[in-house]
């Protein structure tokens, strides 16, 4: 956590949020929203996925659009690897993290990643074993995601022990982060304050646990809440609420970043974003896809009157 800042948030609208637009995002705007996040003080940006193009070929300039990313100063370079071959694609770019999911669920993992969940983890440690051996004085952080952790589309709800029989396996492993992933919108506030706490009291001494939500059936910011008591500080979200996994039928996006930085400064947790700036954004994105409709009730319906973010507070 850095200085004076109360929670950290984590843009993943370039990557989640677009992977599943069939419509290509132009590099060029690309570079132009994450540069304008970054000036509006997001301090993490999940900028791609390190995938074969035949697969997803909205990162088929992923290389291009990390080594943009690196011309700018404050903030943390992320991108998603689901293999080693990724990971040491993502390795060569420069990323700052790379993060790496592995569904609880064996049905999802073998529908996303066409592998097994044991198949998943032996990977992981690879990615470990060749991050170590080439680290020098830049060592990549490698964050795990426990996706389907809070339901899955395929099998249905996911036992907490399977959550944190496969936490625990990573954090021996090397991760150095655990994020509990409701990859499918499928949880509610007492579902996630158990999950949380369960993590959080194992796991979160050793390493930071995330939250990443999807704002399928509406309470995406309910859950974040739910996290937040249960001692989470550490969240994704997607501008504008973009994104959506390919094997959830019906599924929304995941929940908008404007939203939730609204919610915890609101709440009087300083994030560090400004607001302001933030919204601004949409503009970009609003651009490259004309015919993506764009959710977010703050840059709708503007700030209360009075309302002065945390970050802004004396």
């Amino acid at each position: 956590m850095r200085p004076g800042i109360d929670v950290e948030c984590r843009e993943v609208g370039l990557r989640d949020g677009i992977q599943i637009q069939k419509v290509f995002f132009p590099t060029v705007g690309k570079i132009a929203w994450l540069t304008a996040e970054a000036a509006a003080g997001m301090p993490e940006i999940e900028v791609c996925s390190f995938v074969p193009p035949k697969l997803l070929p909205q990162f088929a300039d992923a290389a291009e659009v990390v080594a943009a990313a690196k011309t700018i100063d404050g903030y943390c370079i992320a991108a998603l690897s689901p293999n080693l071959r990724g990971a040491m694609d993502a390795f060569n770019a420069g990323v700052h993290k790379l993060n790496y999911v592995t569904s609880v669920s064996e049905e999802h993992n073998l529908a996303n990643v066409r592998r097994t969940v044991d198949e998943s983890v032996e990977d992981f440690k690879r990615i470990v074993a060749l991050r170590d051996e080439s680290a020098g004085d830049n060592k990549v952080k490698l964050a795990t995601g426990l996706a389907t952790a809070l339901g899955c589309s395929i099998s249905g709800q996911v036992p907490i022990a399977d959550v944190m029989k496969l936490a625990e396996r990573f954090v021996e492993a090397g991760a150095d982060e655990l994020v509990v992933s409701d990859t499918v919108g499928y949880a509610n506030p007492q579902q996630v304050k158990d999950m949380f706490t369960a993590v959080i009291n194992e796991f979160g001494k050793q390493v930071p646990v995330a939250a990443h939500f999807h704002d399928t059936r509406g309470l995406g910011l309910a859950n974040v809440y739910a996290a937040l008591e249960s001692g989470c500080r550490h969240f994704d979200a997607s501008l504008a609420g973009l994104g959506g996994c390919p094997f959830a039928p019906k599924a929304t996006g995941n929940i908008v970043m404007d939203d939730l930085v609204f919610l915890l400064e609101g709440a009087g947790l300083k994030t560090g974003v400004d607001l302001d700036k933030l919204v601004e954004v949409r503009e970009i994105v609003a651009t490259n896809l004309p015919e993506e409709p764009l959710h977010g009730m703050y840059a709708k319906a503007g700030a209360p009157k009075g309302f002065v973010p945390a970050t802004q507070a004396a």
